[in-house]
């Protein structure tokens, strides 16, 4: 009778295992991974959405450089992808898809400069 009693308190347990430490220790394991891919010249994301490269790594910290001699310092956390050549064509989202860049000046497909189509008064 007394395992019976303590059979709901096992199932507890189990679930608590089973939907708290097991997937937050594969997330922990996946982002020890990702960090361990962080060397010079690899293009990366951070979670806030910003892309770059790598310049330097540090104990805690990196260097990205996000413009032509721009850099930035970052905590490894603050990395959310590690972009590889496929992902990284060099080509955005298009204008007319949502989440894609916010409007301004328009772009006719030739011009390499962006139009302005404000008239002056």
């Amino acid at each position: 009778m007394a395992a019976v009693d303590f059979l709901p308190f096992v199932l507890i347990l189990v679930a608590f295992y089973l939907l708290i430490i097991r997937p937050a220790r594969n997330r922990q394991r996946a982002a020890m991974q990702l960090q361990e891919r962080l060397t010079p010249g690899v293009e990366v994301m951070t979670t806030s959405g910003m892309y770059g490269t790598v310049v330097s790594v540090d104990d805690d910290t990196l260097s990205l450089e996000i413009a032509p001699g721009t850099t930035v310092r970052f905590a490894k956390a603050a990395v959310g992808q590690v972009r590889s050549i496929e992902d990284s064509d060099g080509v955005g989202p298009e204008p007319d898809v949502p989440g894609g860049p916010a409007t301004g000046p328009e772009r006719d497909s030739n011009d390499t400069e962006p139009r302005d189509d404000r008239r002056t008064r």
